[in-house]
This record gives C-alpha cells, sequence and structure tokens, in this order.
C-alpha cells in the first residue's frame, strides 16, 4: 500500500501545549510518524484581540488519500473540541491544515505566512 508523505500545519491558542500535544498522541498513534518541528508564539492574524497562537508543522506518511487524510484532520480537531461555529480567524484549541502533500504545496499560507514557512522548511528534509 502506497505511503503519501504529508507535511500539516499545527496551530491552537486555547490550551496551546496541551491541545497541540494531544493531537501530536493521536498522529503517533494512528499513522505513521515523522518529526515535528519547533513551536513557536505567534500573533494571531485577522483578529487581534485574542491570546496568541503556538504554531508548528508535523511530517507523516499516510496510506489515506488526500481528500481523506483530510477528513481524518478534521476529525482529530472535533475530538479535541474544535468549535467551528467561532469566526474563521477566532480563538481555536487546534488548527490542522495539510500544507504539502507529496512534494505539493497545496495550502497558499506557505508562502504568506513566515511562521508556517518556517515550520514547514525546518522538517522538509527530515
Amino acid at each position: 500500500m502506497k505511503k503519501h508523505e504529508c507535511i500539516i500545519g499545527i496551530g491552537s491558542n486555547i490550551d496551546p501545549e496541551q491541545n497541540i500535544a494531544a493531537a501530536l498522541f493521536f498522529l503517533r498513534q494512528e499513522q505513521e510518524f515523522v518529526s515535528v518541528s519547533s513551536l513557536v508564539k505567534t500573533f494571531p492574524i485577522g483578529i487581534p484581540d485574542q491570546p496568541d497562537f503556538l504554531n508548528g508543522a508535523v511530517k507523516i506518511l499516510t496510506t489515506m488519500e488526500i481528500a481523506d487524510f483530510n477528513s481524518y484532520l478534521k476529525g482529530i480537531e472535533n475530538r479535541l473540541k474544535r468549535d467551528r461555529t467561532a469566526p474563521k480567524y477566532g480563538p481555536r484549541t487546534i488548527d490542522l491544515d495539510i500544507v504539502i502533500w507529496e512534494d505539493e504545496i497545496i495550502d497558499p499560507d506557505y508562502h504568506s505566512r513566515d511562521f508556517l514557512t518556517t515550520a514547514v522548511d525546518e522538517i522538509k528534509l527530515t
């Protein structure tokens, strides 16, 4: 079965240490975990009146296809009580987004958010 290499952006500003640790636990238990970048504190984008975020990136291998894997990530967000009624750039327990799939950048935020570019580039070669 083919394994797809994937780099995921990870972030939180509601109990970020606890929620990022929980998301990493699920990924380690349920996928082939390769590496995690350094985590950095970042200022909120879009809605400034909220706590700072903790952001990074995670590299994994998965046998899932991209649509199924994206649904799987949304499932982890749901397990960690992500409020999908909150504003797009509002506070969140966890945010998991596919940034690179099989060496192809699929998230345009990679080009516009320095913290994401730095985190992804840190683990690209691991």
